[in-house]
């Protein structure tokens, strides 16, 4: 529905990629920090969910940020169902995932 709805003939672009990159870095210091003072967590167990959290995060934060920007760069319309469709996914799985 997304490459349809934004006649893109690719799903990723190079601003989608830095905006999901750095966001994903942003966000996973300020979860990082709050589990760390929450926890108190040595340092064999500090890199492997970090890592763990990396793993998960960068993928999800690049897909939710490719979806944003081919939103930005498409057709749409406000009225457009669709794009009330895509916009309440966006939301629901960013929420979900925090």
């Amino acid at each position: 529905i997304c490459l349809v709805f934004a006649n893109n003939d690719s799903v990723f672009s190079y601003f989608g990629m830095v905006g999901a990159m750095f966001s994903i870095v942003l966000l996973g210091c300020i979860v990082w920090v709050h589990h760390m003072f929450m926890v108190g967590i040595d340092a064999r167990s500090l890199a492997f969910f970090s890592s763990a959290t990396m793993v998960i995060g960068v993928p999800t934060g690049i897909k939710v940020f490719s979806w944003l920007y081919m939103l930005r760069s498409s057709w749409f319309r406000v009225s457009d169902p669709v794009f009330w469709w895509i916009i309440g996914f966006i939301f629901l799985f960013t929420v979900g995932g925090v």
